[in-house]
């Protein structure tokens, strides 16, 4: 997993809840277990396992997305944001010191590995011997300092579909939704605007 995707899978763990209103999938320890269970590898504890999901765990990685969605709404500009916390967004110079921090809690250093039958690979791992939440926080932190560094930021977007709250990088130039039920959903919703609008059209 790049970190592009790592940076949005964070930012995205608050999603439409299907039902007009916004799921947080890092409500609990338990969500968040789950959440980092499936991204142990990318997160530097795939050999270990994620370190326990508790209280302090969940706020200090809520306190990232937080600073990340902040900063996506920076990039997206002069795009509206998620209106999931567009209300509530951290100041930029809070969001940035906040994972700048983070990143900084764990020094790393170039190391080459070199798999049998592959090509060698250069990559900054931990040193020493970091506590395993300030590794995974620190991953996190690096994840989204890259992205938002590098050439897929500006390729970023806030789905504009009706309810959606998700950020994308955009695949491709005609794309204007995160899914196509997102594009679906925000077909439907200009056929029925323009029905409205048609003489005759219904007004209620």
């Amino acid at each position: 997993m790049d970190a592009t995707q790592l940076a949005l899978d964070l930012a995205v763990t608050l999603r439409h809840d299907g039902h007009g209103g916004v799921a947080d999938d890092l409500a609990d320890t338990a969500g968040l277990a789950a959440w980092l269970h499936d991204r142990a590898a990318a997160l530097d504890c795939a050999a270990d396992g994620p370190p326990p999901a508790d209280e302090a765990l969940l706020t200090a990685v809520r306190e990232l997305r937080a600073a990340v969605r902040a900063l996506f709404a920076r990039a997206v500009r002069p795009g509206p944001p998620s209106p999931a916390d567009a209300h509530r967004l951290l100041p930029e110079d809070t969001a940035l010191g906040r994972l700048n921090a983070a990143a900084a809690r764990v020094p790393t250093a170039p190391r080459l590995l070199w798999e049998a039958g592959a090509d060698p690979v250069l990559r900054d791992l931990p040193a020493g011997s970091p506590p395993a939440a300030d590794r995974l926080t620190a991953a996190l932190a690096r994840a989204a300092l890259t992205f938002l560094a590098g050439p897929d930021r500006t390729r970023l977007r806030a789905c504009p579909a009706p309810r959606c709250v998700r950020y994308f990088v955009k695949d491709h130039a005609r794309q204007e939704w995160c899914s196509p039920s997102c594009g679906n959903r925000a077909r439907v919703a200009r056929h029925h605007r323009r029905h409205r609008a048609a003489p005759g059209g219904q007004t209620g």
